[in-house]
């Protein structure tokens, strides 16, 4: 799931998974952190699910995927869209 909010000139996205699917860790990996797993790893909230946030800049496309352990990839259900690889999400 996506949570966003409108910052002045940026949005702050919330990428966000559930506490345990699919188990062990799990890290956003894309083009506005030049695909680096480990950058922006989810970490455990309070309400069950764990989340990391990240500030893009404003009316942009940015492709991104989930890395979890064992190397496998998947995508966000709830992106903008989809380029046949890669979810996608329109700030």
């Amino acid at each position: 799931m996506l949570e966003r909010k409108q910052l002045k000139d940026r949005s702050q996205v919330t990428f966000v998974l559930p506490a345990d699917v699919p188990p062990g860790p799990v890290s956003v990996v894309g083009d506005f952190n030049d695909w680096q797993p480990g950058t922006h790893a989810l970490k455990p909230r309070g309400d069950g699910t764990r989340a990391v946030s990240v500030a893009l800049p404003g009316k942009s496309v940015h492709s991104f995927r989930y890395l979890a352990a064992g190397d496998y990839w998947f995508d966000e259900d709830h992106a903008d869209d989809h380029d046949g690889t890669n979810s996608r999400l329109h700030t």
